[in-house]
């Protein structure tokens, strides 16, 4: 019996791997075609069709993320905020900020940066 278990829960995972790894291929099979060359296939982005635009992906990923439905990783969606703050500092208002700074705002600077 425990030999029949076995053989049956390594056909269950090699079923299972096949179908996760097959997975992928199938889905881009239709605009990406076996040659024979280094990369091993050639893709024609003009035999995929989409069902959605950009914007509803964009709408639905913010959704997703909103609601908490994204793993770690996935929820990296870069969100453009718009420059409300400006051109931002020049080189030399920086510097005179950091010359003009107290000493405690020095030390407190420090402190942030230090390693140790």
């Amino acid at each position: 019996m425990i030999k029949q278990r076995l053989s049956l829960s390594s056909m269950i995972a090699a079923a299972a791997a096949v179908v996760t790894l097959g997975l992928p291929g199938m889905a881009s099979a239709a605009y990406e075609h076996p040659a024979n060359n280094e990369k091993g296939v050639i893709v024609h982005p003009e035999h995929f069709k989409s069902e959605k635009t950009r914007e509803q992906v964009i709408a639905e990923t913010k959704a997703a993320m909103q609601q908490g439905r994204l793993s770690y990783g996935q929820s990296n969606f870069p969100i453009r905020t718009p420059d409300a703050a400006g051109p931002g500092k020049t080189r030399e208002q920086v510097i005179n900020e950091l010359r003009s700074e107290s000493p405690e705002e020095r030390d407190a600077r420090l402190r942030l940066y230090y390693r140790g």
